[in-house]
Order: C-alpha cells, then structure tokens, then sequence
C-alpha cells in the first residue's frame, strides 16, 4: 500500500460508504474475504515528452506499449515492458485531440483540430493514411471490436464511420444539433453511442443506420461516453460535474455521481465492469465501485486538469494525461476482491441477465461528494519519490507516406510493420510509374491509383447526396407553407368578395 494513501481500509476490507450513497436490492455488505489482499493504486512512473496538454492515452492488446496524443500536435509511443526508446511521430497539422489502438495493436488511429483522422502503422517507419471528410475539428475516434472500420465525432455535428482496409468513408449519421464530442462503438460493433452539446446521447444501429434511442439531459452535456464491457449500458461523463450510468434496454438512469468539483473530461471502465474511473477538470481522477454505488479512491498528482484515462485491456494499469502535459502510469491493484464470492451472496442477480449487478437497479439519487472525503486519497508525490526512471530517448518519426491531391495521382500509403524491403523497393518503383500500389493493413493488396480516386469520387457523391437530401427536405417544407399561405389568401379573398356583395 502506497506510503502516502489516507484513510486505508480497515482489516476487515470494509470502507466507508460514500455519502448519499444507497444499496442495491439485496445485500452487498459485509463483504466476503478476498482471495488475495486489496492494495490502494500506486503510480508506476510519470512519462516527459510532450510540450504541451495531453489530450489521448491508449494502450496496446498487451499492454505493453502506451501512445499519447497532445496539442503539440505529436503522438508518442511508449515502450512500457523494456527500456527502448520511444517514438514521436509527426504528421498532424494541428492539435492531436484523441488517439486509439486497434485491437490486435497493428494499426492506430488520432484525431485532430485540422479536420482529419490518420491511421498511423506504429513502426519506426512512420507510414500513414490520411482521412478526409470531416469540415470541422475532429473530437474523438475510435476502433470497432474486429478492427475494420473507425468511427470518428466532429464538430461539423457529424459521425463518420471509416474502413480501415480501403481507408475511405463508409457512411455518415447525422442527428445532433450541436458539436458532437464523442462516438464509441459498443463491443460487439452493432452499436455507436454518441453524445453531444445539444445536451442529448443517442445510440445508432450501425446496420441500418439509424438513431434507435436517445437520453437527454437538461443538467448539463456529455463530454464523453462509454459502452461497459457487457455492452449493456453506457455511462456519460457531464460538464456539470457528474458522471450517469445508463440501461440502454431499460432507458434508466441506474447511478449518479456528483464526486467531482469541476467538469468531468474522460471515463473508461474496468475490462471486470465492477469500476469505473473518472479524469476532471479539478485536477483529480476518481475511482467509482459501481457494485457498491460509492467512491472508493481519489488520485492526486497532475497539475492541473486532467483531460483522459484509459485501463489497460487486462485492468492491471491505467493511464492518465492533463493540461501538465504530463503522463501518468498507475498500477490498479485494487480490482483483486474475489466477486464469485460478492455473486454468490447476491444470488438473485446471476439469475437474471447479464450484467447481474446493474439490472436489478432503480434510477438513484446523486451520490455527493461531501467535505468529509470517504475515499482513499493517494498522492504519486508522497507514494514514489525514489522511483521514478530517466524517460526513454525519443526518436522523431515523420510520415513516409504521400497525402491523396486531386490532379496529381499520388495515393497515401499503409503497410504492415512487417513488409520486407524488397516490399518497399517495389512500392518506389510503382511510385515512379503510372500507378501507385496501395499496401493494406496486415496484407500486400495492391489497388491501382484509378481505383483510389474512384474511391473518393464515390465518398464524395455519398456527400453530394446528403447535401441533396437535406435541400430537398427543406424545399418539401417550403412548399407546404407556400400553400398554406395561398389557402389562407384564397378564403381571405373570398371573404372580402362576401362583405362587399
């Protein structure tokens, strides 16, 4: 247990509720022992390398690598099982606003304020494909669970959802009214919850392309939203200060919590779904026990807002990153309660439906977070002051590839870390010859350049028939009120010929 954690558990595990906090049907307390000891979190190492506020961390399927996104307009990818060095890798023109890892770790994906998404192959060759389509700063992107396609929130109040073999647009979903700022597809890829400034969450059908629920919240708007693991709910993180926890089935709002002092930035749940962890703009993050409904731990260390958090595939790390342009590596260590032992005493719910430990919960009042903090307060400062490493050297990558211009032919390349160099001495020679071979990811699949500016003619007729779409809908509108106006000036004009006769 970290030397500098207040308030520990006592020897029986318990802790205190939180205030306000109120229990599940059926009894989760006392708790049942633990097969092995819970430890409070402790930072394993703080990483320098980025010149400005970090917007994204991400980790790999093994968690063995850590990328990190920024303002400074760079990502940088850690190594985090052996001192090697770190890359940097450039290409985005502005501000790097969210980044994320493909399931298998062969490909990743940022955002930025220049309007694009790039899909990035994180070797020391730095190839890259850029995404055009968005006419707005892009807030958010994401992988679905088999890898193929990304969607990504803009402020052009549009999602988009991209293949990442062919790299082109496969379809737009357009409903919000204000700056989307975030999208996320649910684990098994059939939905995307989004959530914007017009203070609604909406969760499409990625196969029919629809809106096939929405929740609104008059309070404040979502920042960012999540699927659980289960895919069965969504928690919202609000900029007023708290973070909801929704059943998409159910359309209830399970639990609410207000334990922060400011604007909640990022939320990610525990791969187990029993934890939930929050990064605020009151410069903390913030570990939720959904099982007990309560606040259990309070991280201190960054100065200044925290801006994202991540766990790890596994759950044994976690990541946070803050205006201090500063990034935090935490071990979790808390997730270590047996809770085949916490189901057996809450019986009624392994009978119901998955997840057992959410269903069976009615809307709840807030959870407050009082004056006097029941949770564990950890500060890295006083937990590792001896133990923090030399930061690895940096290795500044720049993109290898060619950006698509119109007139010109050159396509953008994306290949496997693992091509050969005879692969790549072919790949300069198609260069320099009518067309350009296209390697994909994972696989050599070549695609004549013809082919690839079919590809963006098409994304832009996809455009052009929204566009269409949207005008034809409001010239439908004009003209019903066209006639209604000529009705109503019909019976004023018979009006007036019966006064006058």
């Amino acid at each position: 247990m970290g030397s500098g954690a207040l308030g520990a558990a006592d020897e029986s595990g318990a802790r205190p509720a939180a205030p306000g906090a109120r229990g599940c049907r059926g009894p989760l307390r006392p708790w049942p022992p633990r097969s092995s000891p819970q430890e409070d979190p402790i930072l394993i190492r703080p990483f320098h390398g980025h010149t400005a506020a970090v917007t994204g961390v991400a980790f790999n399927a093994n968690a063995a690598g850590l990328v990190t996104c920024s303002v400074d307009r760079l990502l940088i990818l850690w190594k985090l099982t052996t001192q090697c060095r770190a890359y940097r890798f450039e290409g985005h023109a502005e501000a790097v606003t969210s980044v994320d890892f493909s399931p298998d770790g062969q490909v990743l994906a940022s955002a930025s304020h220049d309007h694009t998404v790039r899909l990035w192959i994180p070797c020391i060759h730095g190839e890259s494909s850029v995404l055009k389509g968005h006419t707005a700063s892009v807030r958010t992107v994401s992988f679905s669970h088999d890898g193929y396609s990304v969607v990504s929130a803009s402020n052009d109040k549009l999602i988009k959802i991209w293949s990442v073999c062919y790299q082109r647009l496969l379809f737009t979903l357009f409903q919000h009214t204000g700056w989307v700022r975030c999208a996320k597809f649910s684990p098994d890829g059939r939905l995307i919850a989004s959530c914007a400034e017009d203070k609604s969450i909406i969760i499409w059908d990625t196969r029919n392309k629809i809106c096939v629920n929405s929740f609104s919240d008059h309070e404040g708007f979502a920042t960012f939203v999540d699927f659980n693991p289960s895919g069965t709910c969504i928690a919202s993180a609000g900029s007023n200060n708290t973070v909801k926890l929704w059943d998409i089935r159910t359309n209830k709002l399970l639990q609410h919590f207000k334990v922060h002092r400011a604007g909640v930035n990022c939320i990610s749940f525990h791969p187990s779904g029993n934890y939930l962890i929050t990064a605020s703009t009151d410069g903390t993050l913030k570990i939720l026990d959904l099982l007990g409904e309560r606040l259990i731990y309070t991280l201190h260390g960054h100065k200044g807002p925290v801006l994202c958090v991540a766990f790890s595939k596994g759950g044994e790390k976690f990541a946070s990153g803050g205006m201090d342009a500063q990034v935090f590596l935490w071990k979790t260590n808390f997730d270590t309660w047996d809770y085949e032992e916490v189901l057996k005493h809450n019986f009624r719910r392994t009978h119901i439906d998955d997840p057992p430990h959410l269903l069976d919960i009615y809307p709840r009042s807030p959870h407050f977070h009082g004056e006097n903090l029941n949770s564990v307060e950890v500060d890295p400062t006083f937990d590792v002051p001896d133990k923090q490493t030399p930061d690895p050297v940096v290795i500044n990558i720049r993109p290898a590839s060619y950006t698509s211009t119109p007139g010109t032919g050159r396509s953008e390349e994306l290949r496997s870390p693992s091509a050969s160099s005879s692969a790549r001495t072919s790949k300069r020679k198609a260069e320099n010859g009518a067309g350009s071979a296209v390697h994909n990811v994972g696989q050599h699949r070549s695609i004549s350049s013809v082919g690839r500016v079919l590809d963006h003619i098409v994304g832009q007729l996809h455009m052009l028939t929204l566009t269409i779409s949207i005008l034809e809908q409001r010239l439908t509108c004009t003209e019903d009120r066209l006639k209604e106006c000529i009705k109503d000036q019909q019976k004023l004009l018979k009006e007036n010929r019966t006064n006058n006769t």
